[in-house]
């Protein structure tokens, strides 16, 4: 093992504003994205299958599943371009043709199924050899969320990122070179396994900084010298962006920490997002507001992970869930809409209500979302939405007056 990788790596892991630290290690909305992805290709795939699909990518379920990739901060930024319709060039062929939509569906549906690296390996290739025009690696970046131990994600940042750490000569928009690449990238990662992690996302964020220049190493330091100008531009923006990132965190660790006293107050069991237990909001962490452990007969083991990380629970003394709520600050409103349905669904129970909590300023976006056609059906659970400048205003009120659940009634509005 090179001593230069190690320290490499090691520079990678401590710098604080990495997408090692902001994005890998230190983002619960990173971790919530894996099911809200999931279920998103579930949708897609079901929509080419009844013929719902549409011919363009604009407003389609694939859209809406890109757009969740894409926020995953900057690892991820511009993943959604190769899936643009195109219609110039007729590319990416998914939209138009009927038996390219199918085979990408079925693609997607036996992924989902298929949990074996070789089998999973071989139907990428049965992909490639349909040929389809415009579809290449950037479906990988897909992959990652449904198998991350086995897919590493694609993008050209991480592609140059490859080729200056490992001397190689990878191109762009083949599917063989992506797993020639992810073979290099696997035998790195398991040289590297007690530095890194299981989960590809870590070794390609390592990929994706030595790419973009910010992770200056020998291999680089030419071109860094070139680009000074433009690098330290990268590092203003990412430097600004973990600045954004802290404030919003403050304002989501605030409207938890006013959901958990009113919760309370109201005579309710309270939990918080597993993840954020350590926060605090005024000198007291979210986590002694919280049941330590969350209990949920009944639900089926991968949707107790993922119910455990919706941002606040109410829930009465037998432990049924009363109310629900996700916090949304910049990321998708769409995904929280998606892991609310997603626990309505598993919990089939009428009583129970659900909340987005969002800042003012994006409620338009809030009504224009769940006004989307998807949610506009018999099986979608009623959601209403709470501005966070009426939450903070009126919660001590509430606090004081209010007798149950239905005090919310006073500050939610739906559409």
């Amino acid at each position: 093992m090179s001593a230069s990788f190690e320290i490499y790596i090691q520079q990678y892991r401590s710098d604080l504003e990495s997408v090692y630290q902001t994005w890998f290690i230190n983002n619960e909305e990173r971790l919530k994205a894996f099911r809200t992805i999931k279920n998103g290709i579930n949708q897609v795939v079901e929509e080419v299958e009844r013929n719902q699909f549409g011919n363009d990518f604009k407003g389609s379920s694939l859209e809406v599943v890109m757009n969740v990739i894409t926020e995953q901060k900057q690892v991820f930024e511009g993943a959604a371009h190769a899936f643009y319709w195109k219609p110039k060039l007729r590319i990416p062929d998914i939209y138009e043709n009927e038996e390219n939509k199918k085979t990408f569906a079925r693609f997607l549906k036996t992924c989902l199924q298929l949990k074996n690296k070789n089998q999973l390996i071989a139907e990428v290739n049965k992909l490639n050899a349909q040929k389809i025009k415009g579809l290449g690696p950037a479906v990988a970046n897909l992959l990652y969320f449904l198998h991350p131990t086995i897919f590493p994600p694609f993008n050209t940042a991480i592609v140059n990122g490859f080729n200056t750490l490992f001397k190689e000569k990878i191109k762009l928009g083949s599917w063989t070179e992506y797993l020639r690449m992810r073979e290099v990238i696997l035998d790195f990662n398991s040289n590297y396994s007690f530095l890194l992690s299981k989960d590809l996302g870590a070794v390609g964020g390592l990929l994706f900084e030595i790419g973009i220049g910010r992770l200056v190493i020998s291999e680089n330091h030419e071109v860094v010298l070139q680009k000074i100008k433009k690098q330290e531009k990268t590092n203003r923006k990412r430097h600004s962006e973990v600045i954004h990132d802290a404030l919003e965190n403050h304002d989501h660790s605030e409207m938890q920490y006013h959901l958990a006293r009113l919760g309370k107050s109201l005579g309710y069991h309270v939990w918080i997002a597993k993840n954020d237990h350590k926060r605090e909001w005024n000198n007291q962490k979210l986590g002694e507001w919280s049941y330590p452990q969350l209990s949920l007969e009944g639900f089926p083991e991968q949707v107790k992970d993922t119910v455990a990380l919706i941002d606040v629970l109410w829930l009465d003394t037998s432990g049924n869930i009363i109310c629900a709520f996700e916090v949304e600050k910049s990321t998708s409103i769409y995904s929280g809409i998606l892991r609310l349905y997603d626990l309505a669904l598993t919990m089939n129970d009428p009583k129970c209500k659900f909340y987005l909590v969002a800042p003012d300023k994006r409620e338009k976006e809030i009504k224009a979302q769940l006004l989307r056609p998807s949610f506009q059906h018999e099986q979608m659970c009623s959601i209403s939405y709470i501005l966070f400048s009426d939450l903070r205003c009126d919660c001590d009120a509430m606090c004081k007056f209010g007798e149950n659940a239905s005090v919310l009634d006073k500050i939610s509005l739906s559409i």
